[in-house]
């Protein structure tokens, strides 16, 4: 599949946070105590492990991530992750503002409904990229890299919707999850899903990998 066309029927919103956006400013000491400040956000420091110290696979400031907060029309929310992964806390920040500027408005203008977790995996995992033997290191191994399997939306209790990133359902599911790719790309250095390569099959990639420029992007 080919990048989504800039014409697709949804606008992203802008992949900045807007003003009174529930994320503290990246100046604000520890990443994890900012946002550990913010209610809503529910993430803990990781424990100490061989794996997130290890050459090529340290993670700065590794945080195991339950929900980050978002805003609701009735006040403060959250979008769970599951299951949890182990993220570095700057990808847990950029998270936070994607979540909150992006994905929410995208959830309510196309489907009416809020958005309630995502269907996670491939949070850190000491590898190579694609899981091969010669590739660069992933941004997995340190952190700075989520894959995306599902959005959830709705109430539990009312029989919650899943939009699955390989097999979406209908008009309106393909149209949410292109919008929601091109939210993507702007909002990290790296978005690939489907279509891009066997690899991304079945799922979102993003990742914030430094490039040579802050403006430089990957998207497929």
């Amino acid at each position: 599949m080919p990048k989504p066309s800039p014409q697709a029927s949804i606008s992203p919103p802008p992949s900045s946070a807007p003003a009174g956006a529930p994320l503290p400013p990246a100046e604000a000491g520890s990443c994890l105590t900012a946002l550990s400040g913010v209610s809503g956000n529910r993430l803990r420091a990781a424990p100490p492990s061989a794996s997130l110290a290890a050459e090529g696979c340290r993670v700065v400031e590794p945080v195991i991530v339950e929900a980050l907060a978002v805003r609701r029309p009735d006040g403060p929310g959250s979008i769970k992750l599951v299951p949890p992964p182990t993220l570095s806390c700057d990808m847990a920040r950029a998270l936070s503002v994607w979540f909150d500027s992006a994905l929410v408005p995208l959830a309510r203008g196309a489907l009416d409904k809020e958005l309630a977790s995502l269907r996670v995996g491939g949070g850190h995992e000491c590898r190579r990229r694609n899981r091969q033997t010669q590739t660069p290191m992933s941004e997995h191994a340190t952190g700075r890299a989520l894959d995306i399997f599902a959005f959830q939306l709705g109430e539990e209790r009312q029989g919650r919707l899943e939009i699955s990133v390989e097999k979406p359902e209908g008009l309106v599911q393909t149209r949410f999850l292109d919008a929601v790719r091109q939210s993507a790309c702007g909002a990290f250095m790296t978005a690939l899903g489907p279509g891009s390569d066997a690899a991304h099959a079945n799922h979102l990639h993003v990742d914030i990998q430094q490039r040579r420029t802050n403006s430089s992007r990957f998207c497929q």
